[in-house]
């Protein structure tokens, strides 16, 4: 029965896993695709890097609610891995001799073991990060070259702050406040990547994980 069970466990693992690589895939997608267009042409608009730094939020928030998920089965299978299969081939003293009783009870009441918050957070310091970061990169030159403007001035770099703030215009909305929207945007970024989780007990042990 064990080993039925921990088949069982290990597919719908895998299953929430591939729904996440998927997200991911998708992000990248939208980013390499709008990133694309947007530097590819003077007349591309920079809200087209904005409209991607939306667009890689929803996935980002969709795949932090499907890592809860996955979060869930693969700590079953951590604590068969190691608690039962572990013990079976080189028996050792018993870390956790509750351990059947841990499943057993997230099998008769499943319950989410990490936050949302920390689940986005998580996303954010494995993936999502580097994707930010490259599309902030992409915006800042968009908006800081004139030769990347419609008007396509021969020049490398704007000249002056006001000049990059009436880049930064977009449509009715001042190109100041896009700047103020932008930084706080990613100062929240930063501070999901300084966030530290909490202990997980026993599932932190091990270096592979997700």
């Amino acid at each position: 029965m064990i080993i039925h069970y921990y088949r069982g466990e290990i597919g719908r693992m895998t299953s929430w896993r591939d729904r996440i690589d998927r997200t991911s895939n998708w992000s990248m997608t939208v980013v390499a695709g709008l990133l694309s267009v947007s530097l590819s042409t003077p007349t591309s608009h920079h809200g087209v890097v904005l409209f991607a730094m939306l667009l890689i939020s929803v996935f980002l928030l969709i795949e932090a609610r499907r890592y809860r998920f996955f979060d869930v089965y693969r700590a079953r299978v951590r604590q068969l891995e190691r608690h039962y299969f572990a013990q079976a081939l080189c028996p050792q003293a018993e870390l956790n001799t509750n351990w059947a009783e841990a499943i057993a009870a997230s099998l008769r009441k499943p319950v989410f073991l990490i936050e949302y918050h920390e689940a986005l957070f998580r996303r954010i310091r494995r993936n999502y990060g580097w994707m930010y970061l490259i599309l902030l990169m992409a915006w800042g030159l968009k908006i800081s070259s004139p030769k990347l403007q419609p008007d396509g001035q021969p020049i490398e770099f704007v000249s002056s702050f006001q000049q990059l703030v009436a880049n930064a215009h977009l449509g009715p909305i001042h190109g100041a406040i896009i700047l103020i929207a932008v930084g706080l945007f990613y100062t929240a970024l930063l501070g999901a990547v300084l966030y530290r989780d909490p202990d997980d007990g026993e599932f932190a042990h091990g270096e592979v994980h997700v």
